[in-house]
């Protein structure tokens, strides 16, 4: 997701960028570039690769000066490479950035219009242009800013230098994290706490739309009207390992809560409320290919597998497309029927993992054509495939998938609305109120997580069961295979998930008073079928832990514990529905003292067969 510092005081800034940087490198990135101003001229230095490479381009250099800005970059627009690298500079103004511009194009062949030439392929460098166009109009560097931002379509923070003006930092954010940290006599910003907090502990966290303006010893946080806001400075007393999961005691439980980000990030720029349109240009699907479709194989393992049976669901309901989903480890060992009328969709989080490449391959070599839904820019995934989708979750610590799980689902559902506006399948109307229900969502996981302290004290509950078991039905079947395979992953309790109607062909025999039994048990057309299976493991003394909609008096009769999720669209519902179940699997482990981010015998990516 990229990481920002940047600096202004008395001390040598090249050292201090880099050692930020440093601290950010969770974050994950691809190239990594800083700018220092000394003597009325900015020094650029930029390096695709490790912060290393970075170290490496500069260290016979002396970059004496005392104002600086420093980037990591995760790749979204354009190629990892030198030149694609921040930070980038226009005229006399240098810019970092994390987010993406939606309007960019528009915005490029404007100002290519005027006689602007870009020399990288990024958003990022319209933002140094768009901010130049106004100095050249004699504005001052505020106010050239603050118009320049009025332009600018969707995310960003942003650290902001002009060469002739080294007493100044400025920078904003919309909709992408970035904090101020307050010094004597100096002045920080950062993506994050950590690239920070062994140089000051007065934090100030920035809200969307607000701007900053550091200028001869004096802060200013204003709006984009250019009116200052008062904001409270905190006090961090956080450890520095702490730090980098921002106070979160696991990467894990910081993950389930940058889900409502990941899900906007996943979504920005490829809805269009207004045209009740679904934008996916990077799946290079024409019509006339997507009408030759006759039937889409999903390949994945563990997590990603999942999701792609919740896919199944949404691509047959919207597309009417017959979809199959695999395991990438067995699909190649069966001589599969596949061929130059089938899609295939990758799905994996690291691009990296070894089983379903190999099912991508074997694809490819059949004829199919080969798309992937994938979190890592030019991974391997990418490379091989026609086309991809990327989840913008951002890099993921945590071994236990929970944020790119859902971001997944997010492009899954994209893709299905997406093939369905191609065929027909799917009226102007419908589209629009599918829409509108669908950026409710990071909303509804929001709530959700609001309730994670009364998990918690489910989970102390529960947290000595020697076995569980998992139920769900329909779209949320796999939920249920989710969120035992979650419980497992990281408690080392025995978890399995089931569809709902199959209890009765085997899994009802474990049920006794000692098995807590998770229903998914959400307001759809099984919920009275649901409801028969609360009753089955009521009478033979199970325990029940429903999840079900908000508002459900019914299901309090019935269950034990019952944990609510908002009210929503049942296409996206499993969206919502894996939340509190990561949370309980979670809490469950925390309490029992396991190594959540790194459970035992598991990898992250399992790069081999």
């Amino acid at each position: 997701m990229c990481g920002i510092v940047g600096y202004i005081g008395p001390k040598k800034v090249s050292n201090l960028l880099l050692d930020g940087l440093r601290r950010l490198e969770y974050r994950g990135y691809d190239s990594a570039g800083i700018a220092v101003i000394s003597g009325g001229t900015v020094t650029i230095r930029r390096s695709k690769g490790k912060l290393s490479a970075l170290e490496n381009l500069i260290s016979q250099e002396s970059l004496d000066g005392c104002v600086g800005i420093g980037h990591t970059r995760w790749a979204t627009h354009g190629k990892p490479s030198d030149e694609n690298a921040h930070p980038h500079k226009a005229g006399n103004i240098v810019v970092v950035h994390n987010g993406i511009v939606e309007n960019y194009l528009e915005l490029k062949e404007m100002l290519i219009g005027e006689g602007h030439t870009f020399t990288s392929e990024t958003d990022t460098e319209v933002i140094s242009h768009l901010i130049w166009r106004f100095i050249k109009d004699d504005l001052s560097f505020r106010d050239a800013v603050l118009s320049a931002l009025k332009m600018i379509k969707g995310s960003y923070a942003l650290g902001i230098l002009k060469e002739d003006e080294p007493d100044t930092l400025m920078a904003a954010r919309f909709e992408s994290p970035l904090i101020l940290g307050l010094g004597t006599d100096e002045f920080f910003i950062a993506s994050d706490i950590p690239a920070v907090i062994n140089h000051t502990r007065d934090i100030v966290i920035l809200d969307d739309g607000e701007v900053v303006e550091y200028k001869d010893g004096v802060l200013t946080v204003m709006d984009l009207a250019g009116t200052p806001r008062k904001k409270p400075v905190r006090r961090i007393d956080w450890s520095p390992v702490m730090a980098e999961r921002g106070g979160y005691k696991h990467f894990m439980l910081k993950e389930i809560f940058e889900q409502p980000q990941g899900i906007i990030d996943t979504m920005r720029g490829r809805i269009s409320e207004d045209r009740g349109e679904i934008i996916l240009p990077e799946l290079n699907l024409t019509r006339q290919a997507v009408e030759r479709i006759d039937k889409i194989v999903i390949v994945a393992c563990g997590t990603s597998w999942h999701a792609g049976l919740v896919g199944k669901f949404m691509i047959e309901e919207l597309a009417r497309i017959p979809v199959e989903v695999e395991l990438g480890s067995e699909f190649r060992y069966r001589n599969p029927i596949i061929g130059e009328r089938t899609l295939i969709i990758g799905i994996t989080q690291s691009g990296e993992t070894a089983d379903t490449l190999a099912a991508m391959k074997e694809g490819k070599e059949k004829g199919a054509f080969v798309v992937s839904v994938c979190n890592a820019v030019e991974s391997s995934a990418a490379r091989a495939s026609a086309g991809v989708v990327y989840t913008h979750a951002g890099p993921e610590i945590g071994v236990a998938s929970t944020k790119a799980f859902t971001t997944q689902l997010t492009s899954l559902y994209l893709i299905g609305l997406f093939l369905a506006q191609i065929l027909g399948k799917i009226s102007p109307s419908d589209m629009k109120r599918r829409l509108a229900d669908f950026v409710t969502l990071p909303g509804h996981v929001e709530k959700v997580l609001s309730g994670n302290d009364g998990i918690r004290v489910l989970a102390r509950k529960y947290m000595h069961a020697k076995n569980f078991l998992y139920l769900g039905r329909g779209i949320n079947y796999p939920i249920a295979l989710e969120g035992a395979l979650k419980l497992k992953e990281i408690s080392y309790i025995h978890a399995e998930g089931y569809p709902a109607g199959e209890m009765k062909h085997g899994p009802i025999a474990l049920i006794d008073e000692e098995m807590p039994v998770v229903i998914v048990v959400t307001k759809n057309k099984t919920y009275e079928k649901v409801l028969g299976n609360v009753e089955e493991v009521r009478a033979r003394d199970g325990m029940v832990i429903a999840v079900a909609t908000e508002g459900d008096e019914e299901i309090k009769k019935k269950a034990g514990d019952v944990i609510y999720i908002p009210d929503t669209d049942p296409m996206i519902a499993p969206i919502v529905l894996a939340v509190p179940l990561q949370l309980l699997a979670y809490h469950v482990a925390d309490l029992k003292g396991t190594d959540v981010d790194q459970p035992r015998n598991l990898a992250k990516s399992v790069t081999v067969e």
